[in-house]
């Protein structure tokens, strides 16, 4: 049981990419949505965006790993977990995972067989994930029921709800739509937190997997990139991320690809004047990963 307590004062104290095809699409819970709206209040969650980084945090108790398991215990306990993560991409559709029981999907390479046997067993949320598609009427979102949870998700919730005993489904990102409407989309999904759905997205600040250095210091350009963004989230600047170009002529070397971008929006769009804002773990990994997350609450 997680004691909703103080997240505050607890944050002051790349694998192979996957891309799902879209099959599964028009997949439909019955009744879901009335179902949804008929449980028992809960709190209004909090949200957050957590720079994953390597694969290999889910088995490492590093300091990445344990800040993680620190704000799991912070937190009150969600009804529902939706992830928005960075390695579920989809092309002209987006897609919600309905499915009862999601797999754990080891979509990477070449790393230890013991980060292949980790299974997040978590169950899925088809009633929540149901309820999410019928808020957003600026697109079509499809349910699926072929794709479960990338290490995008299950590698930050397996340090930060290691129990898997909540509900969890995934959201994609249609790659052929620019950051401004996966924005809009994330600001009709609002409702959720007052439904007691914890919506995490997932990527990186900064993700260029091209440049690594292991033990190496941040480039210049990766540090810009981090701060100038850090800077607008601080600000509430939401719509300048909206259209990153704004943020400099590093975009381009801290994003070669959008993925580990995207995620960013979604805890942003469903943000309000009221949160307060409190960042963890920042800090650049191997050069050019930010490891920077953040918490609305």
């Amino acid at each position: 049981m997680h004691n909703g307590l103080g997240l505050a004062a607890v944050l002051s104290s790349g694998g192979a990419e996957a891309e799902a095809s879209g099959s599964g699409r028009g997949v439909v819970v019955a009744d879901a949505k009335e179902a949804f709206k008929d449980k028992p209040a809960t709190p209004r969650m909090p949200t957050l965006f957590v720079g994953h980084g390597s694969p290999m945090n889910a088995i490492t108790d590093n300091a990445y790993s344990r800040e993680w398991r620190k704000i799991g215990e912070a937190l009150p306990t969600p009804t529902a977990i939706l992830c928005v993560s960075a390695h579920w991409m989809t092309r002209g559709t987006t897609l919600v995972h309905i499915g009862k029981h999601p797999r754990t999907i080891h979509d990477f390479g070449g790393f230890p067989q013991e980060l292949f046997a980790q299974q997040y067993p978590a169950p899925g949320a088809p009633e929540a994930a149901q309820a999410a598609i019928d808020l957003v009427r600026s697109s079509h979102l499809g349910g699926d029921t072929e794709w479960g949870l990338d290490h995008g998700a299950w590698s930050v919730l397996i340090k930060m709800f290691p129990k898997a005993d909540i509900p969890v489904f995934q959201l994609s990102l249609d790659l052929t739509r620019p950051p401004s409407a996966h924005f809009e989309l994330a600001r009709e999904l609002k409702p959720l937190r007052e439904r007691g759905v914890l919506i995490v997205g997932s990527g990186n600040l900064v993700h260029n997997l091209m440049t690594l250095v292991r033990g190496g210091p941040a480039y210049d350009w990766a540090e810009e990139f981090d701060v100038r963004a850090a800077e607008a989230i601080s600000r509430r600047d939401f719509r300048s991320l909206a259209e990153p170009v704004s943020l400099g002529k590093t975009l381009r070397l801290a994003h070669p690809t959008p993925e580990h971008y995207l995620p960013v929006l979604f805890p942003l769009g469903v943000s309000d004047e009221k949160d307060e804002l409190n960042f963890f773990n920042a800090s650049i990994d191997m050069g050019s990963i930010s490891m920077r997350g953040f918490v609305l609450s």
